[in-house]
């Protein structure tokens, strides 16, 4: 179902950009991938303290996590460009997962909830390499899943010192903290942003989960590029299709090749028609390289125009919407709630 948002103050938009414009920085998109973690021991506790920069950030209190879980620190990670496997602690993981996947100029308690699910994510990946020689895989040197305190510093230079204490300052408080479902990490997936309803995951990947369901990111119209068009030749368009649907029928005004049949709570394509065979939103999205599964398509008779709302997969926690509801005065843990619906707050010993 399509829906309408409402024109926001521009006061409000102001509030939102100004911060998200300081730097451009490209959000590494996470398509579900093969990671995994260890778990953070009893010194990684969370120390709470009051940062004096961001003392409105609702944040002043702890929240009360309900379960405890046991779980070793180390995770070892294989590099995908170098082959090797290094070995790192709770707290440099989470460090690196959280500079990797969101700028640094993003609220504190953004940060904090991408830091949380990064370190979920990669514990319930973990689960599935047991015996394995490694945990997870990553590719430090371009900032996919995780990066390194010099990668990092060779990025951002002069801007380094401020930028990687804003990383460690949000991060280490959270590094013990993970959401479970039934006592057991959660894929907690997220992307960049999202259509302004998230995905059901059953939509994307095969099997849905109950806490990776649509919920409203209000926040998320409003970010940069929220809403963008890529132009394709008609011949480039056809011999995508037919790469991966042979007998499609694509003849005569290619206006006419494609028929949107059906879309999600969120406005994400999931059934059309090319060339009068089925296809999904999220196969054609693949095939063309486009942003998101929520878009419109045209055609002139020479090239199609995709207008494409959002970035990623739009499952689970969007980073722009946590970004937005963080400075709407929401903490990480209310952020994290928000987008992985039932799941539990738990700490590791």
């Amino acid at each position: 179902m399509r829906r309408n948002f409402p024109d926001y103050a521009v006061f409000a938009v102001l509030l939102f950009l100004i911060p998200l414009l300081a730097l451009r920085h490209p959000i590494p998109l996470l398509e579900l991938s093969s990671a995994a973690a260890q778990d953070t021991p009893a010194a990684l506790r969370p120390t709470w303290t009051a940062d004096s920069e961001h003392s409105d950030s609702g944040a002043g209190e702890p929240p009360q996590p309900s379960q405890v879980v046991q779980a070793d620190d180390r995770l070892r990670i294989l590099d995908e460009q170098t082959g090797e496997i290094f070995t790192v602690s709770g707290r440099e993981f989470v460090r690196g997962a959280l500079a990797a996947e969101m700028p640094p100029t993003f609220h504190p308690e953004a940060m904090k909830a991408q830091a949380v699910a990064a370190h979920t994510y990669a514990l319930a990946c973990k689960a599935q390499n047991t015996g394995k020689a490694y945990d997870l895989t990553a590719d430090p040197q371009n900032w996919r899943s995780y990066t390194t305190e010099q990668v990092f510093r060779e990025r951002y230079g002069s801007y380094a010192d401020a930028y990687w204490k804003a990383i460690c300052s949000a991060a280490d408080p959270v590094a013990a903290y993970l959401l479970t479902w039934e006592g057991e990490p959660i894929v907690a997936a997220y992307h960049s942003m999202s259509s302004g309803v998230t995905e059901d995951a059953s939509n994307v990947w095969q099997g849905g989960k109950p806490y990776l369901v649509p919920v409203e990111s209000t926040g998320d119209p409003l970010a940069p590029d929220y809403e963008t068009q890529t132009f394709f030749p008609v011949e480039q368009v056809a011999q995508a299709v037919r790469s991966t649907c042979p007998s499609a029928q694509l003849d005569g005004d290619p206006s006419g090749w494609f028929e949107i049949t059906e879309r999600s709570e969120g406005g994400y394509v999931t059934g059309l028609l090319a060339g009068g065979q089925n296809l999904s939103g999220t196969r054609l999205r693949s095939l063309l390289g486009l942003r998101s599964a929520d878009f419109d398509i045209s055609c002139d008779g020479t090239q199609f125009c995709f207008t494409v709302r959002g970035y990623g997969h739009g499952v689970g926690l969007s980073q722009y919407g946590a970004d937005y509801m963080a400075r709407q005065g929401a903490t990480f843990d209310e952020i994290l709630l928000h987008y992985y619906t039932g799941a539990t707050l738990a700490v590791i010993s």
